[in-house]
């Protein structure tokens, strides 16, 4: 039988700089990128409700909901497929993201959150999630002006998202690696692969050569 795929996330709050990696990462070993929410045609409908500042105050859980919704058929249209295949796929955005948004940051009860995702995604959880952080004035510099419906939210809710990525991290230091964002592209990157070659002793796909800091 072949190999299944390994699945890595990059998560982290907004502007710590994951979608490039993610997106640098992926090609680095020939992985399959992909990103939540969005990444389906239902996902690109869920995205333009949840993220469009015209949307206006969702419920709590009804915004839980639609990024479950999300994942679910994330999951089973790309995802899975993916890593049943033996393909390695690097996600921006899955699980934990709906954790820390909706649990830390709106105030849902976890547990029944860990419920409602379970039941989305099948139980499935990532071999490998890379935290990346930078300092608020570093990412309120990168958003500038113009954010969508959830960057626009507050400081103390941001501020939420941070810690609960923080107290999810040191939860389960096996499964999580945090690596500081600050820096150039190519110096975040050599953090990362540091980080790859130390937890999961990562080999590029085949024909990609070997991942080297």
């Amino acid at each position: 039988m072949s190999r299944r795929g390994r699945f890595i996330v990059f998560e982290g709050g907004e502007a710590c700089g994951k979608s490039t990696q993610a997106r640098r990462l992926a090609e680095r070993i020939g992985a399959l990128f992909t990103f939540e929410p969005g990444a389906t045609a239902l996902g690109v409908r869920m995205r333009e409700i949840v993220l469009d500042p015209n949307t206006g105050d969702l419920d709590a859980r009804t915004e839980a909901l639609l990024f479950a919704a999300d994942k679910s058929q994330h999951v089973r249209a790309v995802i899975e497929p993916a890593l049943a295949s033996g393909r390695d796929v690097v996600c921006d955005r899955f699980v934990d993201s709906a954790l820390v948004y909706q649990g830390f940051g709106r105030g849902l009860d976890l547990e029944q959150l860990e419920r409602v995702l379970d039941f989305a995604t099948d139980g499935l959880r990532p071999d490998l999630v890379l935290l990346l952080e930078v300092p608020d004035t570093v990412a309120d510099a990168r958003l500038g002006a113009q954010r969508d419906r959830l960057e626009a939210e507050s400081v103390s809710f941001h501020r939420r998202v941070r810690n609960g990525f923080r107290t999810l991290a040191g939860a389960d230091p096996k499964r999580w690696a945090v690596v500081d964002g600050e820096g150039s592209v190519e110096e975040v990157a050599a953090r990362i692969d540091w980080v790859l070659q130390e937890r999961l002793e990562a080999r590029a796909a085949p024909g990609a050569g070997r991942l080297d800091p």
